[in-house]
């Protein structure tokens, strides 16, 4: 049993000063307020949020990518033919020492889980390893080394394109039918059983344009007690290619044809009209936004107003990891809206200021798309934990909705003194226990990666 005292803390939807928490194997086993100091001594206590969304290996590109093509004009896809490019060098080793990398990086910025879609499986021409499961074990090695709660989705990936064409070269890492990821699938479980146990499997579809609509289901099956995560609706020539193969456009197909419901996380959706908007909402699948990766490849700007009018759910990841920050995705998820409608606050309710609201719901979401309960300080749920530094200047003072508007919107990762992730405490004074350690084996596997590039 460890014994966590904050001085003030968000227990549930309200806040409460002098809490004491008990955590025994990992969850919250008492919360009591208005009691004398005792145990590890906070300030200010939060949910830590699951990041809902990762590919972990694209993590060592940062910064690599912001060259003008040659044809003048760069978008989606041409990005994509250089992210093909760099991981035709990566080997089962280094993407160890990324993955790791990577989830040190989300505790330091306050996340309390990793959801890993996970599309990496094969060697460099698309060969099996001798093992197949050779990469959700390293995923889950990464996960022993961070010590994050993780949600390992294996990713289903079949075809180039609506048409069933065959993958392109740089696509054939990716590639399985139906049986081989049936088999995949059982390696992966594997892979996760010795690590803690708020550490779960799900499975995920690459997108509407990767497989066959028949295979959605029985890849959903696969996973029958875990969550199922799909990109959706991401770019303009995403929607016209499903559009002029299936004669509507992706989010009303998945609509008519996919029974979506609390246990799917649909990724993006920065491409909707609307109705398909408030249509989506209602179902209660959960909306898994990056926002900064949305920006950084021009996706599009998720209509988050009308979703959550609509009473929609949402989660908040960092796909492509070129900066992982808990504060700058929530942040750039409210101004986004502002930017668009000329307003502010743009998602603060009346009850609720705008950073309480947004870290609230991405932490219920969260939860929702790692299947980890209710991504809320309660009884018994897991004990993911965020506590902010007060003794920073730009904190000292503040208390409850205005130090969490502070938090989001005039800092970020420098706000953050300690992370738990299932009751396991991994950052004490903003650091990781094991950073010197993660850090080391990161910058031995990017030497020489970058300059293929």
């Amino acid at each position: 049993m460890q014994v966590i005292w904050a001085k003030q803390a968000l227990v549930g939807s309200d806040w409460m000063r002098d809490v004491r928490l008990e955590v025994r194997e990992g969850r919250i086993a008492d919360i009591q307020a208005g009691v004398p100091a005792d145990g590890d001594h906070v300030e200010l206590l939060l949910p830590a949020p699951a990041n809902c969304h990762s590919h972990a290996f694209q993590r060592a590109m940062a910064g690599l990518t912001e060259r003008r093509g040659p044809s003048g004009k760069d978008s989606f896809w041409t990005w994509r033919v250089l992210m093909y490019r760099f991981l035709e060098q990566l080997t089962p080793e280094q993407v160890q020492a990324i993955t790791a990398y990577v989830q040190m990086e989300m505790l330091e910025a306050g996340f309390g889980a990793s959801v890993e879609f996970h599309y990496l499986h094969h060697g460099h021409d698309g060969t099996p390893y001798i093992h197949l499961g050779e990469m959700s074990e390293r995923i889950a090695a990464a996960a022993d080394q961070s010590g994050i709660g993780l949600t390992l989705l294996p990713v289903h990936y079949q075809y180039g394109g609506c048409d069933g064409r065959p993958l392109d070269p740089g696509q054939n890492r990716f590639g399985n039918d139906p049986e081989r990821f049936s088999r995949l699938m059982e390696d992966a479980a594997a892979s996760i059983a010795a690590l803690p146990h708020d550490s779960t499997l799900g499975a995920a579809l690459h997108s509407l344009r990767a497989v066959k609509p028949a295979d959605i289901a029985l890849i959903a099956s696969m996973a029958p007690d875990g969550p199922v995560h799909m990109h959706l609706a991401e770019q303009v020539a995403e929607v016209e290619e499903i559009e002029t193969a299936y004669g509507v456009r992706p989010v009303e197909w998945a609509l008519d044809n996919i029974p979506l419901d609390r246990r799917w996380c649909l990724i993006h959706c920065t491409q909707m009209t609307p109705q398909e908007t408030t249509r989506l909402a209602a179902t209660r699948a959960v909306a898994g936004l990056c926002p900064l990766t949305e920006a950084s490849l021009g996706d599009g700007i998720f209509d988050g107003v009308r979703w959550t009018e609509a009473g929609g759910a949402f989660a908040i990841g960092s796909d492509s990891n070129i900066r992982i920050s808990l504060a700058e995705e929530l942040r750039q998820l409210d101004t986004s809206q502002r930017l668009r409608d000329h307003t502010r606050a743009a998602l603060a309710t009346k009850s609720r200021s705008t950073g309480r609201r947004l870290l609230e719901d991405a932490s219920a979401g969260g939860a929702r798309a790692a299947n980890r309960g209710n991504g809320r300080i309660e009884l018994d749920g897991w004990a993911d934990l965020l506590s902010l530094d007060q003794t920073h200047p730009d904190l000292e003072g503040l208390d409850g909705d205005t130090a969490l508007d502070t938090f989001i919107f005039a800092g970020g990762r420098e706000f953050v003194d300690a992370v738990w992730s299932g009751g396991r405490k991994l950052v004490s004074e903003g650091r990781h226990l094991r950073r010197d350690e993660i850090s080391a084996a990161y910058r031995t596997a990017v030497l020489g990666l970058r300059r293929e590039l």
